[in-house]
């Protein structure tokens, strides 16, 4: 299956906006992690499709992933 994943803020620091990925069926959204080194205790904001979801998240073709890192600001 082919998912789309967009990394925000700090999480593109030497990694990627927006990438393309093949992926078995039944993925979930923590083997999209684990390969870019991104722990599911940094990641703020998880959406799938617009949807808030966690980590054990089993992911579908054409899925779209966004990944928001804590963010501060004033």
């Amino acid at each position: 299956m082919r998912v789309t994943v967009k990394l925000f803020a700090t999480f593109r620091d030497g990694r990627f906006k927006v990438e393309e990925r093949e992926l078995p069926e039944e993925t979930r959204l923590l083997d999209v992690l684990q390969p870019l080194n991104i722990k599911p205790e940094e990641v703020a904001i998880c959406l799938v499709n617009g949807k808030n979801v966690n980590e054990q998240q089993v992911l579908k073709d054409g899925d779209t992933i966004a990944l928001f890192p804590p963010v501060g600001g004033g």
